[in-house]
């Protein structure tokens, strides 16, 4: 029997944008022959596609998939972190967007190194194996894991988005972006109803749909605003479209039993999500305030007044964050109680 060596086993590759008298060209590390670098015409798409062809043309079994952050002594984030949950495929971009690297990383260093989004699943699946088949008929799955599933599925979107667009969208682009990500069909389109959008408080907002058509993310339909073909290349096949829906229908009222903070601004709407989707079932939570500011594309100062905000608004019952660690706590807040006499009490304060 052949042993698979530990080269073998490797899963991290690199391409570089650079400059060539006929315009920028790709530089792949896996790629020896100068002949096989690209025109650039789109950099960001070119590079992104050429690493999705050589994750799929070097898919294995998860069981052969290792950390290659830790294989490497943990050098891509700053602080050294014991390596736990399952290993991902990671996209990290470098020196402003001109270096790209695609690699297996566990959850934990995913979440350390800068710049750095979790792949969809899709994006790994393998050419070679043929056609979709219709799936096996799965067991009966309870309410409790359908919202498991949803609020996973959330938590990878909103971080592979807060990688994929720039960091100057706005959070109600970050929303509608969302959204058209969970639910684009197989061909990369998708459609938002109106009555959607407006329970989303984003009807009308074209200037939206502009941040997205100029960060290159989507192409809109002049005619049917509503309608728009997603040009990023890990948002096209995505397979499993039902319990995507499920999701995009969990991220757009995550907590029923907390107060929605739909009229709250867009900035305090995406960081409630951002929240709730790192929200344990006991109803408290923890992140990085790096991870956070990352998702929610705020300063620290921002992020606090946010988290001060939702407190106030009730979504949150408390929040605190230890400086020496760089983490932030929470609890969500509750439904007010009625006294007898009809009078509802506020029980939510900050610690």
């Amino acid at each position: 029997m052949r042993l698979l060596t530990h080269d073998t086993v490797q899963r991290v590759w690199t391409v570089e944008v650079r400059p060539h008298r006929h315009g920028p060209v790709l530089s792949c590390s896996h790629c020896p022959s100068p002949d096989e670098a690209q025109a650039a015409g789109t950099t960001r798409r070119s590079a992104l596609a050429h690493l999705a062809r050589h994750a799929r043309s070097g898919a294995l079994p998860a069981h052969l998939r290792t950390c290659q952050c830790r294989e490497r002594g943990c050098s891509w984030h700053r602080r050294h972190r014991g390596c736990h949950g399952p290993v991902r495929l990671a996209l990290t971009g470098e020196h402003g967007g001109t270096r790209w690297r695609l690699a297996d990383v566990c959850t934990a260093c995913a979440a350390t190194i800068t710049h750095t989004a979790v792949v969809p699943e899709s994006c790994d699946r393998s050419p070679e194996a043929g056609p979709r088949s219709r799936p096996a008929p799965q067991p009966a799955r309870g309410t409790g894991f359908v919202r498991a599933d949803a609020q996973a599925r959330v938590r990878e979107m909103l971080v592979y988005l807060a990688s994929a667009l720039p960091q100057s969208c706005s959070p109600g682009a970050r929303l509608l972006a969302l959204q058209c990500a969970l639910r684009t069909n197989g061909c990369g389109e998708v459609r938002l109803p109106t009555g959607l959008l407006r329970g989303m408080r984003l009807h009308q907002r074209i200037d939206l749909w502009e941040e997205l058509e100029y960060a290159h993310w989507l192409r809109r339909d002049n005619r049917r605003p509503v309608r728009a073909r997603l040009l990023d290349a890990a948002m096209q096949a995505q397979p499993q479209r039902l319990q995507r829906a499920r999701a995009a229908h969990w991220a757009l009222r995550p907590l029923p039993r907390c107060p929605a903070p739909r009229t709250l601004p867009g900035a305090a709407r995406l960081a409630a999500l951002v929240l709730a989707a790192h929200t344990r079932p006991d109803g408290t939570g923890t992140a990085e305030l790096d991870l956070l500011m990352h998702l929610c594309g705020q300063t620290p100062q921002q992020l606090n007044d946010l988290l001060d905000l939702l407190t106030r608004s009730r979504f949150l019952s408390s929040w605190h964050d230890i400086r020496s660690e760089g983490e932030v706590f929470w609890q969500l807040g509750r439904p007010p109680s009625t006294t007898l006499d009809g009078r509802s009490r506020d029980h939510s304060c900050r610690a």
